[in-house]
């Protein structure tokens, strides 16, 4: 970048001994004697590769940077937030952006070269280069599709958490909307497909780690959430695989299934009519912690009932354990081993034929020609028999995320 007037004038006045905040601007200190001495909350550069002399700090973004423009060769991300540093000012990504990871306790500092014209802050890694959620598309159907349809645009909508603890709807077209702000990190359970509230609308449901209490988010039929009701006062903790199953006892109500962790039990709740959980019913006798992952799919061999995928976790494969009014039938392996390269599991209609599909996305270990390491997004085209059809890359960046369903 070309030196600024004020640039050179601050050098000048620098030469008389003359240096001051005033002239080397807002962002300015007084001189230090220690990287220690950045303040916590702020991002703070020096000229200087060991952080010795004048410095800069800054806790706002800042499309410019006057008389520091290009002068930073040591700098400390001293806040609780990520640091885009832009080679280009006003925020430009035409040259190369850094990202600089929180250090708010000050442990580290790092190096450059004196390139860095713009700074702004951001809450995860993916806004330095991008959007916090990545894209997802589907194709509308000639009517109401109601399963994995949440603002009624007869698309296939997906929702992902950020690592900052957002939560994001993302309705099909590539475009994505923040529907919780925060705290959504606290949960560690997440599902959804069901309507538990009776409203036609599909709710999600999550358990709150600290608590072990078990919370309905009622959806208001625009890809978010009404007022959360809690429908589950405690012990949750004592229960994994929480999954939101639809309507598995053939009263037309939303139904929930979850594992026992202490003895592999697999429990049904049937969904009351005021939207909340009737008494438990054992549909699964033992044996289910060997799954490492359980997803509702809908209906997917077209008998009427709602089925269930499981991952073996020793073996990778994929079952299929076909729905009945009340419990699950006998397993069928669908997938022969390999799906533990898959993350993030979820059930979708992405080509909107009414069978439901499986969109995954892949850990470092996933190698394919297409795409390769983690972050490629996969759908499995449902064949209307239980099964799925080989899958086909569809997309990228789906890495940086605390998971999608």
């Amino acid at each position: 970048m070309r030196s600024t007037l004020l640039r050179r004038v601050a050098a000048f006045a620098t030469t008389l001994g003359l240096t001051s905040l005033a002239v080397l601007g807002a962002g300015a200190a007084p001189a230090q004697a220690a990287i220690s001495d950045c303040p916590k909350g702020y991002f703070c550069g020096w000229e200087d590769w060991f952080g010795r002399g004048a410095m800069f700090k800054t806790k706002t973004d800042m499309a410019t940077l006057g008389a520091w423009d290009n002068r930073f060769w040591a700098f400390l991300n001293h806040t609780s937030k990520f640091a885009c540093l832009h080679n280009d000012p006003h925020f430009g990504t035409t040259e190369f952006v850094d990202t600089q990871y929180p250090a708010p306790t000050g442990e580290h500092w790092s190096q450059s070269r004196g390139t860095i014209s713009s700074i702004r802050f951001v809450s995860t890694a993916r806004e330095c280069t991008g959007n916090a959620y990545p894209q997802w598309t589907s194709y509308p159907a000639s009517k109401g599709i109601g399963f994995s349809d949440m603002n009624g645009d007869r698309r296939s909508d997906v929702l992902v958490r950020d690592t900052a603890g957002r939560l994001w709807f993302l309705p099909g077209d590539q475009s994505g909307r923040l529907v919780g702000s925060g705290g959504w990190n606290g949960m560690s359970a997440l599902t959804r497909h069901g309507d538990f509230s009776r409203d036609g609308r599909e709710d999600v449901l999550a358990r709150e780690a600290s608590t072990g209490r078990l919370w309905m988010y009622p959806g208001s039929g625009n890809g978010g959430f009404t007022s959360r009701k809690l429908i589950g006062v405690s012990g949750w903790n004592s229960m994994t695989h929480i999954t939101a199953f639809g309507d598995l006892t053939g009263d037309g109500r939303s139904d929930l299934i979850a594992v026992q962790k202490s003895t592999g039990k697999l429990y049904l709740y049937p969904g009351t009519a005021s939207g909340g959980l009737g008494s438990r019913k054992l549909i699964g006798a033992g044996g289910w912690n060997s799954m490492n992952t359980l997803l509702a799919m809908g209906d997917t061999n077209g008998d009427g009932h709602p089925d269930l995928y499981a991952r073996e976790a020793a073996t990778g494969r994929l079952w299929l354990y076909p729905g009945r009014t009340g419990g699950v039938s006998a397993r069928k392996l669908i997938g022969s081993g390999g799906w533990n390269s898959m993350k993030d599991l979820v059930a979708v209609d992405e080509n909107a034929d009414g069978v439901p599909d499986l969109m995954a996305t892949t850990r470092s270990n996933w190698v394919s020609q297409e795409c390769r390491g983690v972050g490629c997004q996969l759908v499995y085209t449902g064949r209307g028999t239980g099964g799925v059809a080989a899958g086909v890359v569809v997309g990228d960046y789906w890495n940086q995320l605390n998971g999608a369903f």
